[in-house]
C-alpha cells in the first residue's frame, strides 16, 4: 500500500530564532502547539468540574471539543504538513494558515461561550474542516496525487458528522447526539488508521534499519474502512449484530497489519512504541465498540475511551513529537522527559478504562488521576517543544 515518506523540504534562514514567520511557517506549528494547550486546558476543567456552556452542556461540551477541537487540530496539522512531501508542492504557510488557525481558535470560544442553539460553533468548526479539506485538495489536484485524493473526502466526512452532530444538538435533526460523537470518535480512528499504516511501517524502516514492510492493498483498505464503516453504522442506529462484526473484524485487522511491523529492537525506540501502543488501544477499541454496540451496551464507555485516551492520546503525542523533531530540523533523538510523557498518556489510557468499566467502585478517584495523567502529558510536550515550534528550524532550512 502507498507509504507516506516525511522528508524535510531544503536559502538558508537564521537558525532557532522566535518569530511570527516561522510560527507560520507549516501547519503543524500553530496547530500542534494550540492543541496541546487547549487539550491540557479542557480536560483539567473537565476534571474539575466544568460542566460545558449552555449551548453545548457536560459531556457534549467535553465530546465535541476532543474530538473536532483536540483531535480535529492534530489531524489538520499533519496532514497539511505532510501533503507538501506527498506532492511537491509549497507548504500551506504564512497568513492563510493564520487565518485557518484563527478560525479554529473561533470555534473553541464559541463552544465555550454560546448560548442558545450551536449554530455559530457549528459554522466556525465545520468551516475549519471544509477550508481545510479544499487547502490539503488543492496540492493533491495540482500534482495529480491520485494515492491521496481520497483523504480530503475523509475530512469533509468528519466535518459533516460535526455538523449533523450540532444540528441534532440545536433539534434541527431528528438524531441522538450521543450517537454522533460516537460516530465522530470511530472517524478519528479511521484517521488512525489511515495515517497509521503509512508511518509506522515507514518510521520503522528508518529507525531499525530493516526492510519495509508492505501491507497488501485490500488489507489496508479494509482496515482504514472498518472504522469508518462502524461510524456509518452508528450514526444510521443499523442492526447491531453488522456493528459487532464490523468492530471484530477492524479490530483484528488492525492488530494483525501493526505486529507484521513488531520487531525485538522496538521497546529501544519510545519514538516508535509509542505509535505501536497507541494504535494497538485504538484497535482494540474498535473491537470493545462493536461488542458494546450489540451485546454489552455497559461497555461503551469503556470502549470510547479506550480509543479516546489510549488511542488518540498517545497517538497524537507520538506524531506531534516525532514529526516536529524532524520539521524543525532536529536529529530524531527524544528529550528525556517525553519518555515519561509517554508513560503518563499511556496511564492516563488505562486509568480511563477502568474508570469506566463495570462495576467501578473507585470510578470518580481513577477519572481525576486518568485526567490528571493525560495533562501532565501534555503539559511536557508544551514545555520541551513550544519554543522549537514558535522558532525558525535549527538547522536554518525554510519550513
Amino acid at each position: 500500500m502507498a507509504t507516506l515518506i516525511l522528508d524535510e523540504p531544503r536559502s538558508r534562514l537564521p537558525a532557532d530564532q522566535l518569530g511570527w514567520r516561522a510560527f507560520m511557517a507549516m501547519a503543524f506549528r500553530p496547530l500542534y502547539l494550540g492543541a496541546a494547550l487547549f487539550g491540557a486546558l479542557a480536560i483539567l476543567a473537565w476534571v474539575f468540574g466544568y460542566s460545558g456552556g449552555v449551548a453545548l452542556p457536560g459531556a457534549l461540551w467535553h465530546g465535541h471539543e476532543m474530538i473536532w477541537g483536540y483531535a480535529g487540530a492534530v489531524i489538520v496539522g499533519f496532514l497539511l504538513t505532510a501533503v507538501a512531501t506527498w506532492t511537491g508542492q509549497p507548504a500551506f504557510s504564512g497568513w492563510p494558515l493564520a487565518a485557518l488557525v484563527a478560525l479554529w481558535l473561533a470555534a473553541r470560544v464559541a463552544a465555550f461561550s454560546e448560548t442558545g442553539a450551536p449554530l455559530l460553533t457549528g459554522l466556525l468548526s465545520v468551516g475549519f474542516f471544509v477550508a481545510s479539506a479544499v487547502a490539503l485538495a488543492v496540492p493533491i489536484w495540482r500534482s495529480r496525487n491520485r494515492r491521496n485524493a481520497p483523504i480530503p473526502l475523509l475530512l469533509l466526512a468528519f466535518a459533516a458528522a460535526d455538523a449533523v452532530f450540532l444540528l441534532a444538538l440545536a433539534g434541527l435533526v431528528d438524531v441522538e447526539p450521543r450517537r454522533l460523537l460516537l460516530a465522530g470518535l470511530l472517524l478519528v480512528a479511521g484517521f488512525i488508521s489511515v495515517i497509521g499504516l503509512r508511518v509506522i511501517p515507514f518510521f520503522t524502516h528508518r529507525a531499525l534499519k530493516r526492510p519495509q514492510v508492505a501491507h497488501p492493498r485490500w488489507a489496508g483498505a479494509a482496515a482504514m474502512l472498518a472504522p469508518v464503516v462502524l461510524a456509518a453504522l452508528v450514526a444510521s442506529d443499523s442492526p447491531s449484530l453488522l456493528a459487532l462484526l464490523v468492530g471484530l473484524a477492524g479490530m483484528l485487522l488492525n492488530l494483525v497489519l501493526l505486529a507484521r511491523n513488531v520487531h525485538r529492537e522496538l521497546t529501544r525506540h519510545p519514538l516508535l512504541w509509542v505509535l505501536f501502543a497507541g494504535y494497538g488501544f485504538a484497535a482494540l477499541g474498535l473491537g470493545l465498540a462493536g461488542v458494546a454496540l450489540s451485546v454489552a451496551p455497559a461497555l461503551l464507555s469503556a470502549a470510547v475511551h479506550c480509543i479516546a485516551v489510549g488511542g488518540v492520546g498517545l497517538l497524537t503525542l507520538g506524531m506531534m513529537t516525532r514529526t516536529s523533531l524532524g520539521h524543525t530540523g532536529r536529529s530524531l533523538e527524544l528529550p528525556r522527559p517525553m519518555v515519561p510523557a509517554y508513560l503518563l498518556m499511556m496511564l492516563a489510557g488505562l486509568l480511563r478504562i477502568a474508570a469506566a468499566w463495570p462495576p467501578s467502585a473507585a470510578a470518580g478517584p481513577l477519572l481525576h488521576a486518568s485526567g490528571a495523567c493525560f495533562v501532565a502529558a501534555l503539559a511536557l510536550f508544551v514545555f520541551l517543544y513550544g519554543r522549537w515550534l514558535m522558532s525558525s528550524r535549527a538547522d536554518g532550512l525554510p519550513g
